[in-house]
């Protein structure tokens, strides 16, 4: 769930304290990334947060979610041209 949209301002803090070898690593990272900490921190905070979201794998449902979550499952598959197109085409080692 890659959240991408237009430029915010950044109006919050976070507040965090580290050792002088772990600040020594993180600014030599940002360095060889052409980014500064701030920017190298919240990338990194960022994937971290987006791969903890993906791999939940327990949810809790109401009834209510249940009954739709259920009703979803039982639905057959959309049938998308496009996709059905692109796995009907040869494949990149047929290609060769």
């Amino acid at each position: 769930m890659a959240l991408t949209a237009r430029p915010q301002s950044r109006d919050r803090r976070f507040q965090l304290r580290a050792t002088v070898r772990d600040q020594k690593l993180i600014k030599v990272a940002a360095a060889r990334r052409g980014v500064n900490v701030t920017d190298f921190i919240l990338g990194a905070a960022r994937e971290k947060a987006e791969a903890a979201l993906a791999d939940q794998t327990h949810f809790v449902l109401d009834d209510r979610q249940w009954k739709r979550f259920m009703d979803a499952l039982d639905r057959p598959p959309r049938v998308i041209p496009q996709i059905r197109k692109l796995f009907a085409g040869r494949t990149i080692a047929e290609s060769r």
